[in-house]
């Protein structure tokens, strides 16, 4: 478990599942992140669920690379619309960033929420993410006909607030 100040992150297991569906779902989430395909057993990234005062209010997940040469981890998350704007997602991304920087190591965390999404962009910035640059239609849009941009967001472990 990871603390923050005002979340845990506790590892993902099925009795999440229910409610983080049901996250997806919303209409703010299912926009950006799409129908739920799986249930967090992906072994090519850590997932946590982020609970708030013990209710399920989202994930967080981090990949890695370990190539010694390329070493950096990257964050992806999505928090229940009934709590933005009260802080969930910045702290549980610092709580996250907070655990690969000084547990796992890494001098170099990345995140790349669509270039359109301004609210993802301002929590990021919040915790120390700086804009490197737009990838062009990075990302294929949720209902499969077109492709949207990305921002590719960096954080040096100098710079976490």
């Amino acid at each position: 478990m990871l603390e923050g100040d005002l979340v845990e992150l506790v590892p993902l297991t099925p009795d999440h599942l229910p409610d983080l569906r049901r996250i997806r779902r919303t209409p703010e989430v299912l926009a950006r992140w799409g129908e739920p395909e799986d249930d967090g057993n992906d072994d090519d990234v850590t997932c946590f669920t982020i609970l708030l005062d013990g209710a399920v209010r989202g994930m967080v997940q981090y990949g890695e690379e370990d190539d010694p040469g390329y070493r950096h981890a990257s964050i992806d998350i999505y928090v229940d619309p009934d709590v933005h704007g009260r802080g969930v997602g910045r702290d549980a991304v610092r709580t996250l960033a907070r655990h690969l920087v000084d547990d796992r190591g890494h001098h170099r965390l990345v995140i790349d929420p669509a270039a359109d999404n301004a609210a993802a962009i301002r929590c990021y910035a919040a915790v120390g993410f700086r804009p490197v640059g737009v990838m062009r239609q990075y990302e294929r849009d949720n209902d499969g006909n077109g492709w949207h941009d990305g921002l590719l967001m960096d954080l040096l472990a100098t710079e976490l607030r």
